[in-house]
């Protein structure tokens, strides 16, 4: 049966890069870059981009695109049968496991959304607090709700890849692009609010540390879906004419354009209502929903407005991963057991949807589901980072970088020649050092050894 693909480039730069857009542009590099001093992180950020994300991303390109099949058998054929099929099994498990813990606060999201829509999140910060509190520790509702993301998500990936993956991408990106600007623009027209511009567009190197230079690259490592065969997947619907180069530095440039976005929508309206902009993890739902309530308290039809907007935008932005993360198990099971791309969603989502159920009971009704010492959802979210998304990403650079034909490499980088090779020493040196090197040191400071 012959393999669908995407049918367009626009296709292909806005559904993968919906994969790298997610609440990680959106809720970590804000609150990773108020850590770090705002504008010296961003630049640093972009250099990381630049020596980690463009080359990582086309090697997991170079994987997919030539073997034209799910992650393990990309890896099989162009290991020639050796265990390398091993790093596509890993990068299964991984998106799965992520999946069902990242569907758990997509959930949230959704919550906040209706929340926001029913005027319920007006109050002081402590009232903010104890709302979260008292949902998070439901038994029903974050259950449900994050059920019902992941739900969502296989109605999309069911549909297909043209039908679904990519009519849904060559939606939601522009939506979330307007969305974004509409918020970005709110924002910067508070009293004040200049002062947030400056702190994310006016780099102070002063206080630069080691500790920011690999904070930032292990947020360029994360934001672009390395590690995860995402990519890999992603890359073996792309046809034989895509520029993989140009498509990874076009979708590294909408996520590195989104992660500042979302720090313009934020940092302004923080500072001109006084809150810190390093709040942290909370910032999402604890933090900003007091911010808007008290930066537009003159204007409480326009604050209304907005809570209503950000949270639609995070929904989005938490859905275009989610159908990634969810294809990559469903292209295995379709190709490798021969079933339904029907049958193959749903046997995803029912192992997506248990694991999403004790991640939310664990942090919730139910804390004494734990593994080692953590809730289960901390738990998933400490093995993927720290150790399962780094080994992944290392691996891919290291097949491509030294198992893989240097021929197969150079014409893919090339198209069988038909693109301009100038950079493919660069490329290559970077494929085989440079990116080895960084992702250790990321793996290293998740470690706390760096």
């Amino acid at each position: 049966m012959k393999r669908s693909g995407f049918g367009s480039t626009l296709g292909i730069v806005l559904a993968t890069a919906g994969s790298a857009v997610g609440l990680g542009n959106v809720w970590r590099f804000p609150y990773m870059a108020g850590e770090n001093g705002g504008a010296a992180f961003v630049v640093i950020y972009m250099g990381c981009i630049l020596l980690l994300g463009v080359p990582g991303m086309v090697s997991e390109f170079i994987v997919g695109r030539h073997a034209q099949a799910n992650a393990p058998r990309a890896y099989d054929k162009l290991s020639g049968g050796r265990p390398w099929r091993l790093v596509g099994y890993l990068g299964i498990f991984t998106s799965t496991v992520i999946l069902g813990f990242y569907a758990v606060v997509a959930g949230w999201c959704l919550q906040y959304l209706f929340a926001s829509m029913a005027g319920q999140l007006n109050g002081d910060a402590a009232y903010v607090k104890d709302y979260f509190a008292t949902f998070s520790s439901s038994s029903v509702k974050p259950v449900v709700l994050g059920v019902v993301f992941i739900l969502i998500t296989h109605l999309v990936v069911a549909r297909g890849i043209r039908k679904g993956i990519e009519q849904t991408s060559k939606l939601l990106m522009p939506v979330l692009f307007v969305l974004l600007l509409l918020l970005v623009v709110a924002s910067c027209l508070l009293p004040g609010a200049m002062r947030g511009v400056e702190f994310l567009l006016r780099p102070d190197f002063s206080e630069v540390t080691s500790g920011t230079f690999l904070d930032a690259l292990g947020q360029a490592f994360f934001s672009v879906s390395l590690g995860a065969a995402v990519l890999c997947t992603y890359a073996s619907y792309f046809s034989k004419t895509t520029n993989l180069v140009k498509s990874s530095v076009q979708i590294v440039l909408i996520d590195t354009l989104v992660a500042v976005l979302s720090g313009l929508m934020i940092f302004p309206a923080a500072f001109s209502v006084g809150v810190q902009p390093d709040s942290g993890p909370s910032l999402i739902f604890i933090t900003l929903p007091n911010v808007f309530q008290q930066a537009f308290a003159a204007m409480p039809a326009v604050g209304y407005v907005v809570s209503i907007m950000f949270y639609v935008l995070l929904v989005f932005a938490a859905l275009t991963s989610t159908i990634s993360m969810h294809e990559i198990g469903t292209a295995f099971f379709t190709e490798e057991l021969h079933m339904s791309r029907s049958r193959s969603a749903w046997l995803v989502t029912a192992v997506a949807s248990l694991l999403c159920v004790i991640c939310a009971l664990s942090v919730g009704a139910m804390p004494d589901l734990q593994l080692m010492g953590l809730s289960v959802m901390d738990f998933c979210d400490l093995l993927t980072a720290n150790a399962l998304l780094p080994v992944g990403g290392l691996m891919a650079c290291l097949f491509v970088g030294w198992f893989v034909p240097r021929q197969v490499v150079a014409d893919e980088f090339t198209n069988q020649g038909t693109v301009n090779r100038r950079f493919y020493r660069a490329y290559l040196f970077a494929v085989r050092y440079v990116c080895p090197l960084l992702i250790l040191a990321i793996f290293l400071h998740q470690l706390g050894v760096l």
